[in-house]
């Protein structure tokens, strides 16, 4: 029986076509594969040199490296982050502009309820945390309490005395303040000024009593003695200062308020980029020099992404916005 053969053009076609689906194939593996492929603007709502913009620099550097393109960073300061955060909610979903924010951008809806035009959860997916600063309770040095106890029994029996320094109305040191106030039930004397380090300054001088502060912002002054901490407000004890208890160890319930620092994208951005970009912040968080990069700023390295980042996320918008509301905290 002859074997009927196959004709020379359609054996070519066949070759052809199977060359084709092989390299179309290819072509999607390693276009998933290929980003970035130009370099990455990495947004920071603060001017050069503050913490945000420390960490970022840091981040974009180990990035750079990991990813082998640029991460340039764009500083875009003012309204309290809100330009920086306009300018990534309105750019391409591509993973070529990106937001390296902080907890303040949770603050955002509450304090700014008619000024913005995006949602800070809708907007962006939260891609990974990368660092942390947990909020400690500091008194000044001539304030007659040893312990959290002593501080609570002190505020307790004098209502609307005890005062609080924070960085200004609407700050992250603010809401730390009211949060752990409404959950104790007290009524401490809210002092705002203009930044952290006249804060310090009172305090270290006896002008203020205490302040919810991040512990970068007086770690020297802790060390050296020149404030008194009484708990840190996070779920574990800081490395940083491992004699500090925490809160819940104090007495002080399960208060927690940690600042952290991290990297959000547009809303849409494609899974294989943000599966990229998030194994590089988490790789950035486990690395020797991100741990000592940021000791030095009073901050520890975290990893929390996906899901349980964009979860956090939601949870502080919630909060943030309920005590801007209850307090009528409004930002100009």
């Amino acid at each position: 029986m002859l074997k009927q053969k196959m004709p020379m053009a359609t054996v070519y076609q066949a070759l052809i076509a199977i060359t084709l689906v092989a390299s179309g194939a290819a072509h999607a593996q390693t276009g998933a594969a290929a980003y970035p492929t130009k370099p990455v603007k990495l947004v920071v709502g603060f001017a050069a040199g503050g913490p945000t913009d420390v960490v970022a620099r840091a981040f974009a550097d180990h990035a750079s490296k990991a990813l082998g393109q640029p991460f340039i960073i764009d500083n875009k300061p003012g309204a309290g982050t809100i330009i920086a955060a306009q300018a990534v909610a309105s750019a391409p979903a591509d993973g070529y502009t990106l937001l390296f924010g902080a907890t303040n951008h949770t603050m955002i809806p509450g304090l700014y309820q008619n000024r913005v035009k995006f949602d800070a959860v809708k907007s962006f997916r939260p891609l990974c945390t990368v660092a942390s600063s947990p909020t400690v309770l500091v008194v000044a040095p001539g304030l007659p309490v040893k312990t959290l106890a002593d501080y609570l029994a002190k505020a307790r029996a004098e209502p609307g005395r005890v005062t609080a320094g924070t960085a200004g109305v609407g700050s992250s040191g603010h809401f730390a303040t009211e949060v752990f106030a409404r959950a104790q039930g007290l009524q401490l004397n809210h002092v705002p000024y203009k930044g952290a380090a006249p804060v310090v300054t009172d305090l270290m001088g006896g002008q203020l009593d205490s302040s919810f502060a991040t512990l970068g912002s007086v770690l020297p002054q802790i060390k050296s003695g020149k404030l008194r901490a009484l708990a840190v407000g996070a779920p574990q004890r800081s490395a940083l200062v491992p004699d500090l208890p925490t809160f819940a160890e104090a007495g002080g319930g399960n208060y927690a308020a940690d600042v952290w620092y991290g990297v959000l994208a547009p809303a849409g951005l494609p899974e294989p980029v943000a599966q990229a970009l998030e194994q590089a912040a988490a790789e950035f968080a486990k690395s020797a020099a991100a741990a000592e990069k940021l000791s030095g700023l009073g901050m520890t390295p975290e990893s929390q992404c996906g899901a349980p980042f964009a979860a956090r996320v939601a949870r502080e918008v919630a909060t943030h916005s309920q005590i801007a509301k209850a307090l009528d905290l409004k930002a100009d």
